[in-house]
């Protein structure tokens, strides 16, 4: 099905979650170290692109929409650039500066087009800044059509029950990309969309689609959830909710690099429901974007082009 340009235009949609840096270094491998056996990557050309939380909105406005991103970054220069990379794309940033903390950046070395090596930068918010989080999270999610929480662990979305509950207060679907294994946290919202590993994490495993479907339903209804839809890569994606189950298959395509394919698949889902359109009839188009994201490298988003034909 193709949604009318307008409608989308006019979705807004409220990302809450973990601001991340990407960088990517860029090089020739012609040698190994003689100091170790290891490549030594003569570095060429840098990169940087907006992750984590931070690129769902992103995905959000390549769609056509309009996304508001609010999250917690330190006050440094990775913060910074972070900033002026969002307010670049369109989307309305709102950023809360903890002076203890490193902003998150994952620096990724490549040679000949493949990944040799990551280094992450990390710690955690502290309760202060994420209080300031939550007072501009009540201004912000009236005006919004859906509200997205992206989960990366990173610490930014301690208080996520209580603006769970605030943002279903005021009917507005809730969709969370979860992490972890205390599910708990994200009760109440509309839908959660952990992959396979992501909730084989939470229920152990499953021997076949009945027994996933048992323990995909008991969680559902556990957690006081609408709808559980789950990414299982090459096997497609399902969705559970109380009139039963719905099985999407994958797109068949070659698969580059799954870096922020989640980030692809939930941003497109929040971006048409906030469109109007149900769960059920946005699952497809979220799994054609996912299958389109992962033929690209690094973290990448869909057109509405891409994921509607012009």
């Amino acid at each position: 099905m193709k949604l009318d340009k307008q409608r989308l235009a006019a979705a807004r949609v409220l990302v809450v979650g973990d601001a991340m840096l990407d960088r990517y270094w860029h090089g020739a491998v012609d040698r190994i170290s003689p100091e170790a056996p290891v490549p030594v990557v003569k570095v060429s050309r840098e990169e940087e692109r907006i992750g984590a939380a931070a690129n769902v909105a992103y995905n959000v406005t390549t769609l056509g929409a309009q996304a508001s991103f609010l999250g917690v970054v330190g006050d440094d220069e990775p913060g910074r650039r972070l900033q002026a990379l969002l307010q670049s794309t369109g989307i309305e940033t709102h950023l809360k500066r903890d002076p203890g903390l490193k902003t998150t950046v994952k620096l990724r070395v490549i040679g000949r087009q493949q990944q040799l090596l990551r280094m992450d930068f990390e710690n955690e918010p502290d309760h202060e800044a994420l209080a300031l989080q939550n007072e501009t999270f009540a201004q912000l999610a009236p005006a919004h059509q859906a509200i997205l929480f992206s989960d990366y662990g990173k610490g930014g979305l301690a208080h996520i029950p209580r603006m769970i509950e605030r943002a279903r207060s005021l009917g507005k679907p809730v969709l969370v990309d979860p992490k972890g294994s205390d599910y708990a946290r994200y009760a109440g919202a509309t839908v959660i969309t952990p992959n396979r590993a992501e909730l084989q994490q939470v229920v152990g495993g499953w021997r076949d689609e009945a027994q996933l479907r048992e323990k995909a339903q008991r969680l559902r209804e556990e957690l006081r959830l609408d709808t559980l839809m789950v990414t299982l890569g090459e096997d497609g994606m399902a969705l559970f909710d109380a009139a039963g189950e719905l099985h999407e298959p994958a797109q068949a395509r070659e698969v580059f690099d799954v870096t922020g394919a989640g980030d692809t698949v939930i941003a497109t889902l929040a971006t048409l429901v906030a469109a109007g359109l149900p769960l059920r009839k946005a699952m497809p188009l979220a799994n054609k974007a996912g299958g389109i994201v992962v033929g690209k490298f690094g973290t990448a988003t869909v057109s509405y082009q891409e994921l509607f034909g012009g």
